[in-house]
């Protein structure tokens, strides 16, 4: 689905949202109030200037209070790997972004990422993975670090890392390999209205983050539950 189609699924009734230089903001009605949106669209890059033009948007949310929910839509490139971007600090305005929707979901705003295209590394962790529950559509693409690259870092041939990523999607990129991970919670239907399939994830959204629970039990992550948990005790103990 396109950003059009996404919205037009979300808010038959119309709505306010617009896309400026690759990014979304802006909201519509939703189950009697409204829904906020920010997110990138036409697999832009996200540099520290975007970063800080979604985290005045959720902040601006957060400011209005009313627990409105957010929903950040992404269709993304990476990180934007300029010099200038290096040079002023993009990690630090990558993670002031994640903590906005951290804080969002803390202040009772819920958070849900929506993948419904490309999305890497930097700008996908720092929006869709920086949300309470992650959904996608079909046909999205996203990765945490594309084979091409890991094979650039780790020094192992690409055909080898193409042969392990079958039947290791801890690392491997995917719509199919996030799910089974945990990361994404679950495909929705572009057949069906969006705003029903949202509203079901909002209601249903758990009261924890529960993304290693679920790579346990699809199989994709079978230890990182328990290792997470041993942290916890060891730190509690400390």
């Amino acid at each position: 689905m396109t950003l059009v189609e996404i919205l037009a699924s979300l808010f038959p009734e119309g709505h306010s949202v617009t896309v400026e230089d690759g990014l979304v903001s802006g909201e519509g009605p939703f189950r009697g109030g409204r829904l906020a949106v920010i997110g990138i669209d036409g697999d832009t890059a996200l540099g520290v200037d975007g970063a800080c033009r979604l985290a005045g948007d959720v902040l601006a949310v957060v400011r209005r209070g009313g627990g409105t929910p957010i929903l950040v839509a992404i269709d993304s490139d990476s990180q934007r790997m300029s010099r200038r971007d290096e040079l002023l600090g993009l990690n630090e305005y990558l993670a002031h972004l994640a903590k906005t929707l951290l804080l969002a979901d803390a202040q009772g705003h819920p958070t849900v990422g929506l993948i419904y295209g490309h999305s890497a590394a930097g700008a996908f962790i720092a929006t869709a993975l920086a949300t309470r529950v992650l959904v996608g559509l079909p046909g999205a693409n996203p990765s945490v670090m594309d084979l091409p690259s890991v094979a650039r870092v780790t020094k192992l041939p690409l055909d080898r890392l193409e042969a392990m990523a079958k039947d290791t999607p801890v690392f491997a990129p995917g719509l199919d390999n996030m799910v089974r991970t945990g990361a994404v919670q679950a495909v929705l239907d572009p057949d069906r209205p969006l705003a029903e399939q949202i509203a079901a994830v909002i209601d249903a959204m758990p009261a924890e983050d529960v993304r290693d629970r679920l790579g346990r039990e699809r199989g994709g992550r079978p230890v990182a539950e328990e290792i997470a948990a041993q942290v916890v005790r060891d730190a509690a103990f400390g």
